[in-house]
């Protein structure tokens, strides 16, 4: 043999299972068709954020939080439906919601900060939900972001693989084709040996093929990533009930995230579910120094904006910016258009507007605290990569005057969709909504109750001030394309991160974890995604994986 686990795909989840492995002495050969550059998959390109329960950076704001609440949450926004029998779609998807809602309450942060992990002192409120206390979103802030974003997630993972060279074998530039089956066992994996490539991380590599390998082990974990970079796949799945699929999306993750390795693992036996769950974005913009084809990113939005579609309706409520990514997506799916539009001020900007991404966000990647303080507490304008978008970005326009932003909206469409008259009348409806501390408007009820928790007050969201105040411009209009990023289905798992057959049985000797199994199970976020789960669930369904072999073999 060649080792005794072979790990495909050497992104987070990958790293957390290997970590697990060496540990307990165990060889490993892990596996990618991507170069050494690209170590650390999709979570180095992340924001950080991690989902985590009654915290000490929570009791300090004040937030009281608890796994009771948390579980509530999330069983409102999962909306478990497929649980038939022992091999309902869901059976197992439910049980690994429990199980890291558990650990996200329980040992998560514990373990991640003895591994040098810490977090900013200020908790996000992600998806703040649908409105309804047993419905989708959080109740509380709980989207810890990870000083050294995506970057200082992986950081320890890496680490404790490169220091074991005598255990693990890297086989870079190496594609999977197929998974070895001997006896109903799987026991290696097969494949091709691409052309080298030294584009760095993140830009696509040639698919030159340049032999044939084999490698053998006593098991095999899957942790390929799902099909984001993948459109035709993405549509193919894309399911009725989000209406038809976009003609046009930006892409939130690098090109190699194509769905291969999932229909290998049914052909090797494996159960794949749930795949028409998926969680796209509806506040992408391209990005103007791109470095995957079609590159997006992701605005994470304070409550503040104005929410437009293309035809220049303001949105309904759930429909607000940072509330409720499937609902806003469906209604926009509605429209006849690919895209919406925030209408905003300079004030709202310099404090609500963050990027997701690692490369987008560089104080905090470089834990540079007092940058962080500098820019985003007591700077002037908005941080230095919105402002490169607001002067570079080709989805944005600034304007004095009301008629001059219309107008430059209009010419970033085919044709001009916006009326002006329209625009301006719901705008005004908004504005007068703000001389007085309470409001029968959803959005503005929302930013009065954002400014109650410290953290948003200080750092997330302006006080109430109408649109069209010149002293709290220039206006800005932004373009908003839907963002392709995770797979919430795929491949069904154990709580050991076994791979399953139709039946419910385990395939022996095959593992799979991250967002190729749904995160844990084929899909333990369920329909919705409550945000800083993502990473999170690679780290827990990777340590699953790695922790079950390290202690079976």
């Amino acid at each position: 043999m060649n080792a005794d686990v072979i790990v495909v795909g050497a992104g987070l989840a990958g790293l957390a299972a290997t970590r697990e492995l060496v540990a307990a002495g165990k060889r490993v050969a892990l596996v990618d068709q991507e170069n050494a550059a690209n170590l650390g998959g999709q979570a180095f390109w992340s924001f950080g954020g991690l989902f985590l329960v009654d915290t000490p950076e929570q009791r300090r704001l004040g937030v009281r939080d608890s796994f009771d609440l948390a579980w509530q949450d999330w069983q409102g926004s999962a909306g478990f439906d497929r649980l038939d029998g022992a091999t309902g779609a869901d059976s197992w998807a439910v049980r690994w919601a429990r199980a890291y809602v558990e650990f996200a309450a329980g040992e998560k942060r514990r373990w991640l900060s003895g591994l040098g992990l810490s977090w900013l002192p200020t908790v996000g409120w992600a998806e703040r939900g649908s409105l309804r206390a047993g419905g989708h979103g959080n109740s509380v802030p709980r989207f810890h972001v990870t000083w050294g974003t995506g970057t200082g997630v992986v950081a320890p993972f890496v680490a404790a693989v490169q220091r074991a060279p005598d255990l693990v074998t890297f086989h870079y530039r190496h594609r999977v084709d197929e998974l070895v089956v001997t006896g109903g066992a799987v026991t290696g994996v097969r494949g091709k040996v691409l052309a080298p490539d030294t584009a760095r991380r993140g830009v696509p590599t040639n698919r030159d093929e340049t032999a044939d390998f084999e490698l053998t082990a006593q098991a095999v974990v899957v942790t390929t990533g799902g099909i984001g970079g993948n459109h035709d796949l993405v549509r193919r799945y894309w399911p009725d009930r989000l209406g038809t699929p976009p003609a046009s999306m930006v892409t939130g993750v690098p090109a190699y995230v194509d769905g291969r390795m999932l229909e290998i693992a049914e052909s090797a036996g494996a159960r794949l579910v749930n795949r028409d769950r998926m969680w796209h974005y509806t506040e992408g913009i391209r990005n103007w120094d791109p470095i995957w084809p079609g590159h997006g990113i992701r605005i994470l939005p304070g409550p503040s904006s104005m929410w437009f579609d293309a035809a220049g309706r303001r949105l309904p409520e759930p429909c607000l910016p940072g509330y409720d990514t499937l609902s806003t997506l469906r209604h926009l799916r509605t429209t006849g258009h690919d895209h919406s539009w925030f209408i905003l001020t300079q004030r709202i900007i310099r404090k609500e507007f963050a990027l997701s991404g690692s490369e987008q966000n560089p104080d905090i990647t470089a834990r540079d605290r007092r940058a962080f303080i500098r820019e985003r507490i007591f700077g002037k304008g908005a941080p230095a990569p919105v402002e490169a978008f607001k002067q570079h970005g080709p989805d944005f326009v600034v304007a004095d005057t009301l008629d001059e932003l219309v107008a430059g909206m209009n010419k970033l469409t085919d044709e001009p969709l916006l009326d002006l008259a329209a625009v301006r009348a719901q705008i005004e409806d908004r504005d007068r909504q703000i001389a007085n501390p309470y409001s029968k408007d959803a959005q503005i009820q929302g930013i009065h109750n954002a400014r109650r928790f410290l953290g948003d007050r200080i750092g997330r969201t302006v006080p109430p001030h109408r649109i069209l105040d010149p002293a709290a411009g220039p206006l800005i209009g932004v373009k908003l394309h839907i963002l392709t990023r995770k797979s919430l289905g795929g491949i069904q798992t154990d709580l050991q991160s076994r791979a399953l057959t139709a039946s419910g049985a385990p395939i022996p000797g095959l593992y799979a974890a991250g967002e190729v199994a749904g995160f844990g199970g084929g899909g333990l976020h369920g329909y919705n995604a409550l945000e800083g789960t993502f990473l999170g669930g690679c780290l827990f369904s990777g340590r699953a994986a790695g922790h079950h072999l390290a202690h079976s073999l």
